[in-house]
Formats: structure tokens, C-alpha cells, sequence
């Protein structure tokens, strides 16, 4: 064997690269492959920890060790970058988050006969993979999947599947479940005896016409910083608490003490309402609940945040409205914020902090901001998908 036999690095999908370009599933950066296909067990692999691994497609990298796994966050990040040709200055060591820390999880039930299955799908397969173990979900969360699962037996319709939507909020889980059908008084009466006797913060459900809120005993909330956020169902969240902290920690390094500050893309308040102390926050939203939420607790607070429900893809803040601002939080969805970046990088905003869930779009704004004039000083990479391809980020332009 030789060096063209070695496994060098991890690949977007999870697979390892040979130093040949050979993809192989299963490898760890420092394995060999053998001339039949075998692989000889370099110093960076890992017992699993779950029966369910290789078939789940909830996690793909339980077999990298600690220290390979933070390496593949961080150059995930840098090979984005490199193939814009964008130059960074600092791409920091990534932050993991533990095992059983996930706060929030979207499973997919199927009902066969008398039958259900609730879990991730599998790998690659059009398959559900019945959860009877699960290293990623907080305890809390996970110790829901056998009632759920008992409960659907009531009311998930046949070879039709269901979604399965827990959150940990402040006061319990939460449980959203679309695509069932729960007619009539025993169907009633079962989700109340569920909700009440698993101590659920919320129940809500989709029989096809719109989420319904079936049990809340009191307003569910979530708090960022000092202020408590009573969140629509199943609100945007970060996956983690300890994703959120590093995030917001990022961020408020990357702001500095700038006086006025614009949260674009703000969700129910992540940002906006962690940094706002001693500083105006105005906050644009898309979302109409979520940003309605967010505007609620900022006025109860008496935050000093302002609030817009304003479709930054159709209609983004122009220079002259960023100009305001001492510093910009960016925290748009996969596809990136191109159009809202170019009316950025002409402007004249002395410091983004931008917050991103794909290092492909985060490089390709990236470049738009460095060509005009924006020097990315450093990258903040954190790994809150554990044991997933899925990687974030926080990082500083400053002009």
C-alpha cells in the first residue's frame, strides 16, 4: 500500500478521499485502503455509539474521532472559501456540541398495519428507521418517542406519513404532529391525556388545514438573554443550547460595542434580543409569527429593539438605510442573502457578523462583501449537528 491508499480528509457528504480522489464510505482521515477494498483502522476512528449507525440517516460521521470531527467543521468552512477565492484571516478550532444535547428534532412516523415506525429517515433510502436509541436527542426529548409512537396508533393514518416535530422550550417539549387525523371525542380526549400526562409545554397539530394548538397550559416561551419570547409552534431554533451560546458569543465579539445594530433575517429574536442591552436593534423578519413574537416581548421588555416584517430577498436594505448602522448581523437560510449582500458590500457598515448553516452560500457572499472592500478577519465554526456533514458559522467583515 501506499500513500494513494491513505484517507486524507472527509469529503461534504461524509465520505473520506484517498489522496488519489477515491471517495470511500465508512473512512476516517488516517485509514488505508487495502487492494481488496478493506479498510486497515488509522488513529482517527471511533466505536460507534448507536445500533442504529450506517442505516439512520441522522448521523454519518459516528465513526470519526473527536478531534478528526472537529477538523472536518473547519475545513468544510475553508475549502468553501478557497473555492471562491476568498482569503481568511483566522478560521478558528470548531465548536462541538455534546451528544444528547439536540433540543429539537423533525421525525417522520409511519403507520403498516398495527405497526409504527418514528424516526430518521435512512441513509440515503426512502426508509424510516424505527428509533429505539438515540445518542443526539436530550433525553427529555427522547424519552417522548415511545408514547408517540403508542399515540399514533390512534390517530396516524394508514401507509401515509407523519411528521413528528419535538422542541425543548423553556417550560417542557413540545409536540407538533402533521398528518394525522384525530376525529371525534376519543381521538380528543387521547391528546389531552397524552399532553397532560408527559407534561407537555405545547400540543399542536396539522389535519391538513393549518396548525392547531390542541394543549398549552401557559404561554411556551424561549429566553434570549433577559427577555422571555412566547414563540409560534415549532419557532426557528438553533439546534443546541451550547450552538446558540457559541453563536451569540461570535456575534456579539464580532458587533463590538457598536450603538445601533440591524438584525437581518432575525427569527424570533436569537440576536436581536441577546445583544440589545445598551444599544438599538432594529430587527427585519420575513416571517410574519416570527416577527410578530419577537416584537411582542421586545415591547413588553421595553427593549430598545424595533421590529419589521420585510422580505429581505424581494426587498432588501439599501445602502443608504445600512449606513445607519455602526454594525450587521446576517442570519439567512441555506440559499445565502445575495441580493440583501450586494446592497452590503456597497455600503458603508464599519462590521457584518454573519451567521450562516452553509458554507458553500456563506463563500459565495463572502466574495461579494470582499469585492466590495470588506475584509474577512475571522470564522467561527461550530458543530452542532453532531456526527452530521451539516456545519455552521459565525464570522467578522469589518470595512
Amino acid at each position: 500500500m501506499t500513500d494513494k491508499d491513505l484517507i486524507e480528509r472527509i469529503a461534504a457528504r461524509g465520505d473520506g478521499v484517498t489522496a488519489d480522489g477515491r471517495h470511500v464510505t465508512g473512512s476516517a482521515p488516517g485509514d488505508r485502503v487495502a487492494p481488496d477494498g478493506t479498510l486497515n483502522p488509522g488513529p482517527n476512528r471511533a466505536e460507534p455509539v448507536c445500533r442504529h449507525f450506517t442505516r439512520c440517516g441522522g448521523c454519518q460521521l459516528q465513526h470519526v474521532a473527536e478531534p478528526a470531527l472537529a477538523d472536518f467543521v473547519r475545513d468544510r468552512i475553508a475549502g468553501a472559501l478557497a473555492g471562491q477565492d476568498v482569503r481568511s484571516h483566522a478560521i478558528r478550532a470548531a465548536l462541538l456540541s455534546p451528544p444528547q444535547s439536540r433540543r429539537r428534532a423533525a421525525l417522520t412516523a409511519l403507520r403498516t398495519g398495527p405497526q409504527i415506525a418514528v424516526g430518521f429517515n435512512a441513509a440515503q433510502r426512502n426508509q424510516i428507521i424505527d428509533m429505539r436509541e438515540c445518542p443526539l436527542l436530550l433525553p427529555e426529548l427522547f424519552e417522548l418517542i415511545a408514547p408517540v409512537r403508542k399515540l399514533l396508533g390512534l390517530i396516524a393514518p394508514q401507509r401515509r406519513p407523519v411528521k413528528v416535530k419535538l422542541q425543548m422550550l423553556d417550560q417542557g417539549a413540545e409536540l407538533v404532529l402533521e398528518g394525522v387525523r384525530a376525529e371525534g371525542l376519543d381521538a380528543a380526549m387521547a391528546l389531552q391525556d397524552f399532553a397532560g400526562a408527559n407534561r407537555l409545554a405545547r400540543l399542536a397539530i396539522d389535519q391538513g388545514e393549518g396548525v392547531e394548538t390542541i394543549w398549552q397550559p401557559e404561554p411556551p416561551t424561549v429566553r434570549f438573554g433577559d427577555v422571555a419570547v412566547e414563540v409560534p409552534p415549532f419557532a426557528f431554533l438553533q439546534a443546541t443550547a451550547g450552538g446558540q451560546a457559541a453563536l451569540v458569543a461570535a456575534v456579539r465579539e464580532a458587533i463590538g460595542d457598536a450603538p445601533a445594530v440591524a438584525d437581518l433575517f432575525a427569527g424570533v429574536g436569537t440576536f436581536a434580543l441577546s445583544v440589545q442591552q445598551g444599544r438599538k436593534v432594529y430587527a427585519a423578519e420575513g416571517a410574519r409569527d416570527a416577527i410578530l413574537a419577537l416584537g411582542s416581548a421586545a415591547n413588553r421588555a421595553r427593549a430598545l429593539v424595533a421590529t419589521e416584517h420585510r422580505d429581505l430577498f424581494r426587498r432588501p436594505l439599501i445602502p443608504g438605510e445600512l449606513d445607519r448602522f455602526g454594525a450587521v448581523i446576517l442570519d439567512p437560510p441555506r440559499a445565502g442573502a445575495e441580493e440583501q449582500v450586494k446592497q452590503l458590500a456597497a455600503s458603508k457598515v464599519p462590521a457584518i457578523a454573519y451567521v450562516s448553516c452553509n458554507p458553500s452560500s456563506f463563500a459565495r457572499d463572502a466574495k461579494l462583501l470582499a469585492a466590495g472592500g470588506y475584509r474577512l478577519e475571522w470564522v467561527q465554526p461550530v458543530g452542532q449537528f453532531r456526527w452530521s456533514t451539516h456545519v455552521e458559522l459565525a464570522a467578522r467583515f469589518s470595512k
